[in-house]
């Protein structure tokens, strides 16, 4: 069993940078692929990067390449995306998943634990 607890959101405008924190319970935190998933009013949730268990390999959604890194740190059980030239459209809770698995990792259906997310809010 694992929880995950995400903060580090807030009100910024665009430009801002924010960097979410996703702090896991647990000794086994190495052993999980995590990933930041968000969801804006009225839309689905979608993927925004991961990052896998195995070769710490990462992965982005076109939409925030190049603005948005995520990083774990094992020793802290903690996994982070750092947000930076943030975008009205960026907007959403953003939630952070764990999953035992290294493959598909774009995809919400292969993680086990979910966080209660944080809202990010970009104004223009």
């Amino acid at each position: 069993q694992v929880q995950l607890v995400e903060s580090g959101g807030g009100l910024v405008q665009a430009g801002d940078s924010l960097r979410l924190s996703c702090a896991a319970s647990g000794r086994t935190f190495s052993s999980y692929s995590m990933g930041w998933f968000r969801q804006a009013p009225g839309k689905e949730r979608e993927f925004v990067a991961a990052i896998s268990r195995s070769d710490g390999s990462t992965f982005y959604a076109d939409s925030v390449k190049g603005r948005f890194t995520i990083s774990r740190d094992n020793a802290k059980n903690t996994v982070y995306l750092q947000m930076n030239s943030l975008k009205p459209e960026d907007t959403a809770v953003y939630y952070c998943a764990a999953t035992g698995i290294s493959y598909w990792l774009i995809r919400p259906g292969v993680y086990n634990y979910w966080g209660q997310g944080t809202q990010v809010t970009v104004s223009s």
